[in-house]
């Protein structure tokens, strides 16, 4: 079975981390695998929304510390880094809407990897740990970036300087899922999610995920700009004529995404 198992319906792109014997830890080939599949995902106009999980047991450990790539660029060096960093990128800069599933262990790599979704939806046998100081290494795959803009400065230094243990309800808490279900419901929960964002009006949902994305680098009234810019191609848009057609006409629209 490959390590990263790819599955496609009704718009929907569900990837699974398929290494249970490591708790899904990421070797380079898997992280080259996740690069490419954001990068496909954004530019196949089929492809309306990303599921990320890892087979039961675990979302992802982090990288695999112990993966030596065969012939590949030694654990560590430059290659290997950009590479890496490659997969954060693709992730971050995908305007296609994402979901993380999580259940079970969500450590170093594996917490920047479901972090870096737009939705994280976790079991309660969901535990996130920044574990990376443990190992005598600094946060990475954009964690350092996403850490303090999700629970905010304090808690991230917290979290990144300790690299303790954080459970399902307490990463509720702090704000770094969005809900908590019970193991048994999880797939459920995600589905309705992502089924909802994979039926919605697409240009507008990434042109949401495009401005939430920039906000922190941009003034209130840069921010202003940028949503009336999108604003006004959204009002250009089939989805957009539907939806107020659907409301006239008292009826639930028909989102095509377009």
């Amino acid at each position: 079975m490959p390590d990263l198992i790819v599955e496609r319906a009704d718009g929907v792109v569900r990837a699974t981390l398929n290494r249970p014997d490591r708790k899904n830890a990421i070797t380079l080939e898997l992280f080259d695998a996740l690069r490419s599949l954001c990068d496909e995902v954004d530019a196949n106009d089929a492809d309306r929304a990303l599921v990320l999980k890892g087979v039961p047991g675990a979302f992802s450990s982090g990288a695999d510390l112990g993966d030596r790539g065969g012939d590949g660029p030694a654990p560590g060096s430059p290659e290997a880094l950009e590479r890496i960093h490659a997969a954060a990128l693709a992730l971050h800069r995908m305007t296609k809407p994402s979901v993380a599933a999580v259940d079970g262990l969500a450590a170093g790599a594996g917490m920047s990897l479901a972090l870096g979704c737009d939705i994280v939806i976790a079991s309660t046998r969901a535990r996130f740990s920044a574990i990376f100081v443990r190992r005598g290494l600094s946060i990475d795959f954009g964690l350092s970036w996403l850490l303090p803009r999700i629970v905010g400065a304090a808690k991230a230094k917290e979290l990144s300087l300790l690299g303790d243990f954080v459970d399902a309800n307490e990463a509720l808490r702090i704000g770094l899922v969005s809900r908590v279900v019970n193991p048994d419901e999880l797939d459920h929960a995600v589905e309705f999610v992502v089924h909802r964002l994979a039926t919605g009006p697409t240009l507008a949902i990434r042109r949401d995920v495009e401005l939430l994305q920039a906000s922190f680098a941009r003034t209130f009234e840069e921010a202003i700009a940028a949503e009336c810019e999108a604003q006004a191609a959204n009002l250009q848009t089939d989805d957009a004529r539907e939806a107020i057609a659907a409301f006239l006409e008292k009826r639930d629209a028909e989102f095509k995404g377009r």
